[in-house]
């Protein structure tokens, strides 16, 4: 059900998450809007959808109430948002007061918070809510939606918007959902990372693979990568298909890193995955799947005990 007869809406980001959700929205009865730099890709999805791709930011801005956001990071949100001087205007240049912006990429939780008064100087408001699940939910419109924001109103008006792309989870003001997303993500990285090198200490002493993850799926160890990466697509070596980019992955937990820092906390077990995902990110492929940590760690493990 739409939240609004009438909504104007805009989606700026039509890459591999953006170009699924905008699907979901299409679904659902929505014409959003779309713009993206890369204009081939929303050109793309614009003939898939029979919608219309805009050609500038401002433009954008004039035509909608609700802008979302599906982008790389906190620096091209940013961008985006307030622009780069008169010869790179952004979507305040072109959006009326009383227009939300809602940021469902992976942002820095401390940037989000920076950008919100730059907003509301211009009377718009900021929305954040970064998305769990990955491509195969972007496509079934099943992702877990972290929704955080100030103005309530503003919450309710979206959530019936985004719900056509999943489930929205409230999680308090705004900028919690992002940092919610990089929490969540650390740990699921800290799990991942265990069970691999869980599998790799079995294998050396002589455990079936197979069998060590259904023990683990009886037992304590049971979680998320055990459940639906293990046997999916590690043990086959079907890495790929798992459809989440390492390189996503350690911005996420770096993310969670740089939050600890600037509360001050020191966290160890946060700071060694961290570098970890880190490393792992310099050395594999730039396309690496974040399953491929377990190569990774295949090769630590050969190179140090040989």
């Amino acid at each position: 059900m739409k939240s609004e007869i009438g909504t104007k809406l805009g989606f700026v980001g039509i890459g591999t998450m953006g170009a699924p959700m905008v699907q979901c929205l299409v679904r659902a009865g929505y014409r959003p809007l779309l713009f993206d730099i890369n204009h081939e890709a929303a050109q793309n999805v614009a003939v898939e959808t029979g919608l219309e791709v805009i050609d500038s930011l401002p433009n954008l801005g004039r035509a909608c109430d609700i802008v979302i956001l599906m982008l790389p990071h906190s620096g091209i949100v940013r961008r985006v948002c307030l622009g780069e001087g008169a010869d790179a205007p952004g979507l305040i240049d072109g959006l009326r007061p009383g227009a939300i912006i809602v940021d469902m990429s992976s942002s820095d939780p401390m940037e989000t918070r920076k950008l919100a008064p730059d907003l509301a100087q211009a009377g718009i408001t900021l929305l954040d809510a970064p998305v769990s699940g990955g491509l195969r939910k972007a496509i079934a419109g099943t992702l877990s939606i972290l929704l955080g924001g100030d103005d309530s109103a503003a919450v309710r008006r979206v959530t019936p918007i985004l719900e056509t792309m999943g489930t929205a989870v409230l999680t308090g003001p705004l900028a919690s959902g992002h940092a919610s997303k990089a929490l969540n993500n650390y740990v699921s990285a800290a799990g991942l990372a265990a069970a691999c090198e869980a599998l790799i200490v079995g294998r050396r002493f002589g455990l079936n693979p197979e069998t060590l993850v259904d023990v683990l799926n009886v037992s304590t160890g049971r979680n998320n990568s055990t459940e639906n990466k293990l046997k999916q697509f590690v043990l086959n070596g079907a890495f790929r298909e798992a459809g989440f980019a390492l390189g996503l992955m350690a911005k996420d937990v770096a993310l969670a890193k740089s939050l600890s820092n600037d509360l001050g906390l020191d966290l160890p077990c946060l700071d060694k995955v961290s570098g970890l995902w880190s490393d792992a990110r310099v050395h594999l492929d730039k396309e690496a799947d974040h399953t491929e940590i377990f190569s990774y760690l295949e090769t630590l493990a050969e190179r140090d005990g040989g």
